[in-house]
């Protein structure tokens, strides 16, 4: 009967548990490459934004408001953002019609990325597998010029993480 009941136990530890991520890509490492679709079906590569800095944040789920707080922060900080040199992108594993409507209702000047099976969220440790759902982790990546991982912001805070951005790199540059 122990058996049993260890057995149990131990299926019903192992169903409830997340499937373990890949680990974090480490400051100075290259950036994980990436091709994604956009909420317009255009698709993103990492090559794509060499020469520039590139804000490539990771977010659970569209129009929940966590996440409708953060997009909101990086679209009223679009434009310094840019005069800095950097891009952002928004990337969570929602499909391209729920992206298409984020974006739209809350006028998002930047793509958001379909990653539906996890694997780029995984690939920057940022994906919460939970065997029935995937969510990606609410991380923050800056990835320098060269394609470098410049810092990590995990758990990023949804009311300071662009303004914690643009203090990086204004402080890395020295641009004001």
């Amino acid at each position: 009967m122990n058996f049993l009941r260890v057995s149990i136990l131990g299926l019903l530890m192992w169903l409830t548990s997340p499937v373990m991520a890949a680990a974090l890509p480490e400051v100075g490492s290259t950036a994980p490459n990436f091709s994604l679709p956009d909420q317009s079906g255009n698709t993103h590569t990492l090559t794509q934004y060499r020469g520039k800095w590139l804000v490539l944040y990771f977010y659970p789920k569209d129009d929940t408001p966590g996440c409708t707080e953060q997009a909101c922060k990086f679209r009223d900080d679009f434009a310094v953002l840019k005069i800095l040199g950097a891009e952002v992108l928004g990337v969570s594993v929602d499909d391209s019609a729920s992206h298409a409507e984020f974006a739209r209702k809350h006028k998002l000047p930047f793509p958001l990325l379909t990653d539906k099976d996890g694997l780029v969220a995984n690939s920057y440790g940022s994906l919460r597998d939970l065997m029935v759902i995937k969510i990606a982790k609410r991380n923050t990546f800056l990835i320098n010029p060269q394609g470098r991982i410049e810092k990590v912001y995990l758990g990023a805070d949804t009311a300071r993480n662009s303004a914690e951005i643009i203090a990086t790199i204004r402080q890395l540059t020295g641009k004001k």
